[in-house]
């Protein structure tokens, strides 16, 4: 009865970590809006979810926007630009309480660094989409999904995103190409 009690509450923890940490695999995306920063629709609010539909998507969500994400960002706009033919697509959302002041630093690394492929904006608030659920431990959340459903999840502290990291996240976009 004892180890019944210990496994119930287990499980119970676990399922709140899990609602907790974001979408998970499988989920479906849901539509949020947007300012593009650097995109097609520089300085226009839409919904990249919507516009990008079926199609093969990396989305990053990060609360700053440090070397470690732009490097990982340049990584993915690398690939991006690599599948075209496949319709792959991506865009990177800076969540902040203050978004327009955070668009010329977005306009700068997008320069910098080179990115074309991959529009960088803003989203009002550091909590990102309510539906999403974005962990508010994450600094960094990639998740990959191809036809509206989620294929990667992964949320990241700021220390976590390390050239390794970087190299096995931009290996699972094979996960949505195929």
């Amino acid at each position: 009865m004892k180890n019944l009690i210990m496994l119930t509450v287990a499980v119970a923890t676990l399922s709140t970590m899990a609602i907790a940490g974001g979408l998970e695999v499988g989920d479906r995306v849901g539509a949020f809006y947007v300012k593009d920063v650097t995109g097609p629709a520089a300085g226009q609010k839409l919904c990249y979810r919507c516009r990008y539909g079926q199609k093969p998507v990396v989305s990053i969500f990060a609360r700053n926007m440090d070397g470690n994400v732009a490097s990982l960002v340049k990584s993915v706009d690398g690939v991006v630009s690599q599948n075209k033919a496949k319709d792959m697509a991506a865009f990177v959302v800076l969540l902040s309480d203050a978004p327009e002041a955070s668009e010329g630093n977005l306009k700068e690394v997008a320069k910098a660094k080179g990115i074309s492929s991959t529009p960088l904006t803003t989203f009002d608030g550091v909590t990102g989409p309510p539906s999403y659920n974005i962990s508010k431990d994450a600094e960094v959340t990639v998740m990959m999904w191809v036809g509206g459903q989620v294929k990667v999840s992964e949320e990241l502290k700021a220390s976590e995103l390390t050239k390794e990291k970087i190299n096995s996240l931009v290996g699972k976009t094979n996960t949505i190409l195929n």
